[in-house]
Parts: C-alpha cells; structure tokens; sequence
C-alpha cells in the first residue's frame, strides 16, 4: 500500500489570492430556469381547486375514494381507476389551537388548525387545514365544516384557494 504523503504537492491559495487576481479564474451566472410538473393526479386537483371544486380518485380494487387524489392506491398498489368529483364538506378529525402565527411570533387571537376528513372521500381521507368562524369553546371533533373559498378571479390553484373550514350550518350541504 502507497504511503499517505505527509505534506501535499502544490501551493495552497488563499482568498488574498483570489481576491488580487493571482489566479486565472472565470464567475457564470447561468439563467437557469426550471420548470416541473405536480403529476397528473397533483396538477388536476390544484386546477379543480381554482374551479372550485374537490377532486379524488376511485380505485376499483379496494372500493375507496382517495383524496387528494393518487394515480396508484397506496392499500392495494393498484391503478386507480377515475376521477370522482367530491363535495367540500366534511368532519374535523383532529384540531390545535395555536397561539403561534406563520413565522413563530406570540398572537392573541388564536390559529385554528386540523385535519377535515372530506365528505364523499373514503373513511381518514382528508386534509390538514385552517378552521375559521369558530372559537375554543365551539370547536369539537366531530364538528360538520364547509370550505370557505376565495372568490374566483383570486383563485391561483392552490390548497390555499380554500381560505379555511366553517361550521355548516343546519340545513346547508
């Protein structure tokens, strides 16, 4: 086996040297721009989204709706089959209430966040979202919402195009 040498051939260069030009160098600024897509299953929904309006998949094979869609069924591994449209209602699975806004800092009134379970979805199906119109002492697992959306013409295909979950009122759907 070859020795490791004990002090390496060559000079070594300091920023000095770079900074007064002792060295031939060159500095590229590529203009890269890129661009990718969100999937098939991805890119519909977020376009649904700024329609708006809910979009799954069915898959056949386990009998169930996923959503946010998927082009493969993560129980059976399957293709799902097609795209079923889903109501924008649902139930509150989880919630936290956050005295914490987007960026850490201490807030009085308090962030609502949760994940619903979307109705027409099958069973632990949904998203994680805000919840609006609600207090702490309102608030409840189990509780019906409704997605409150942007008007269109502020729509841009995104989850945020849903500004929060409020609690349906009696007689909505």
């Amino acid at each position: 086996m070859g020795q490791t040498p004990q002090k390496w051939p060559g000079i070594e260069l300091s920023n000095d040297d770079l900074l007064n030009k002792k060295v031939t160098q060159t500095r590229y600024h590529p203009r890269a721009k890129f661009s990718w897509s969100a999937g098939e299953a991805m890119s519909r929904f977020l376009n649904e989204l700024k329609e708006g309006r809910l979009i799954g998949r069915e898959c056949k094979h386990c009998n169930k709706i996923l959503f946010p869609p998927r082009m493969f069924c993560e129980q059976c591994f399957k293709p799902t089959s097609k795209w079923v449209y889903i109501k924008d209602t649902g139930t509150i699975q989880t919630y936290s209430i956050s005295y914490l806004d987007k960026d850490a800092k201490r807030i009085t009134n308090p962030i609502y966040v949760g994940v619903v379970s979307i109705d027409g979805a099958s069973e632990k199906m949904g998203i994680m979202h805000y919840f609006g119109e609600v207090t702490k002492d309102t608030i409840h697992i189990g509780m019906k919402v409704k997605a409150k959306w942007k008007p269109p013409l502020e729509r841009t295909g995104s989850i945020l195009d849903i500004e929060y979950f409020r609690p349906l009122k009696e007689g909505e759907q």
